[in-house]
Parts: C-alpha cells; structure tokens; sequence
C-alpha cells in the first residue's frame, strides 16, 4: 500500500520509539515472514496479552508492511494519540451498526490498497487459563469472504512474560523472548461463493482459528485443548477485561489493547446487518 507522506513520516517517528523500546523489552525470533502476501491481506493474530499489538505491529513494520489495526472510536478523541491515529489510517470503531459497516469499509480500502489490516479474531484477550485462543467472532471472515481477501494467520508466544494479561508492570529481567511464526494464508475457498449466513461464517472462522491454534501448538511444542473455550460457555462478558457477567468490569486495558475489542465490536455489528 502507497502511504501519504504524512502518514509514512508519522510511522517513521512512531516506529522510532516503539521498535527501540521492543527490542529493550525482549528478545525476538521471527518465522515465516517470507510467507506475507504481496498484495493486500488481513493479519490474524491469537490475543494474550496487552501489548500483542507492539508485538505484531513491529513484525509487520519491520516487514515494510504498515500496520492498520482497528481501534475504539472514543480514542480518536484523544489529544496527540487521536492525531497520530488519524495520521497512519488506523481505523476507527464505534458501537452501533452504520459505525461498524463504515470501519469494514475503511478496512476494504486499505486491503485493496495493498494494505495489512489487523484484527484479532478472538475480539479480547483470551479467557482460556492456559492462554489458548479461544471462540472466534465472525468479522475477519466476513471481510475476508466479501472482498476475497488472503487470512494470513500469526501465533506469537512470549510476550506475556514480560507482560502478563492484565498486568500493572513490567517483567523484563530475567530476559524473555517473543517467537512469531506467520503461517500460509488460511484455505477459505470451501466458503467463496456461499451466503455470508451464521453457518458460513461460523465454519469460516472455525478454519481460521484452527490456523491460528495449530501455529502456537508448534511454538509451544504442546497440545491445545480439544475444545475451544468459549465465554459464553462460562458466563463470561464477550468484551473488556476477564470478568463474569453481573460483576463490575475492570478499568479499561492499555490503548494497544483496544484493538482486539474494537475488531470484535466490528465484527459483532456487522454480523447484525
């Protein structure tokens, strides 16, 4: 994707502090990025821990693929952070159904571009105790299946050493590292050409995190559950940080982390329409 030069001087100065800071926190070991398509495509990365965005975004920038997530609308109006969003064309979210049609909108744009976009299938940081991915939404698919976009799967493990889900500090020392493995775009082609109804759209998402969960299987060189958690299942919210229903939600998380809710708000109301 061609950036404006507004944007690619604003990612130039972003990058200029977050790649530095990364490096400090951990050590990195990268597999299969040669596996990135060319052209435009959607990155779907499994979710434990707030900082998954930095995670993601550094691989992909370091890549020479700018990374577009989607984020909460509300922190587009934030002083300084509203500005430099606005400026590397990340894409905002709002809880209501036009909002999230025209966010799926912006997100085809960049695709068709030859933009990255990202979005965590997951929607939040998982509920499963081991960190496993967990129950997909269905807005990844939809997009993927509308516009015939490439699914690229991505499993990173290792930064939730240093930053726990839901932790107040860091935990540099003693030195962790965060492995990433991108995987082959996932096999959507069973789904083209069917109406986008919940069926479709389940199995679609089912594919993909299969995807996913078969990458972080390989990185922990461990079996994943035989079932995948799913909050529902254990009266647990969809959104927000990892509480049952009827109890009062904790503070809202980092603004990296808001990337996944904001996916999954997305995914939610466009499945409504």
């Amino acid at each position: 994707m061609k950036e404006s030069a507004k944007s690619q001087a604003t990612f130039v100065v972003v990058a200029g502090i977050v790649r530095p800071v990364m490096n400090l926190l951990m050590n990195k070991k990268w597999e299969g990025t040669d596996r990135l398509p060319a052209g435009g495509f959607i990155a779907a990365p499994n979710h434990c821990t707030e900082i998954d965005p930095l995670i993601v975004g550094h691989l992909l920038y370091n890549n020479k693929r700018a990374p577009h997530f989607l984020a909460k609308a509300g922190l587009f109006k934030v002083p300084v952070l509203g500005w430099v969003l606005r400026a590397t064309k990340q894409v905002p979210v709002e809880r209501s159904t036009a909002g999230a049609n025209r966010s799926l909108q912006v997100a085809q744009e960049i695709v068709a571009e030859g933009g990255a976009i990202i979005i965590y299938p997951e929607g939040t940081l998982t509920r499963d105790p081991d960190l496993w991915p967990m129950k997909g939404h269905t807005g990844a698919a939809r997009l993927a299946l509308e516009g015939g976009i490439p699914v690229v799967p991505i499993a990173h493990w290792g930064a939730h050493e240093v930053f726990p889900r839901y932790a107040k500090r860091f935990h540099i020392f003693p030195r962790k590292t965060s492995r990433v493995v991108v995987g082959d775009p996932v096999d959507l082609s069973p789904y083209m050409g069917r109406p986008l109804d919940k069926a479709t759209l389940t199995a679609a998402t089912e594919a993909i995190m299969d995807a996913v969960t078969a990458l972080l299987a390989g990185i922990r060189n461990e079996e994943p559950p035989a079932e995948r958690w799913d909050p529902a299942k254990h009266n647990q919210a969809k959104h927000g940080r990892f509480v049952e229903r009827g109890q009062q939600a904790a503070a809202p998380g980092t603004a990296a982390g808001t990337a996944g809710a904001a996916g999954s708000q997305a995914g939610d109301e466009a499945d409504a329409t």
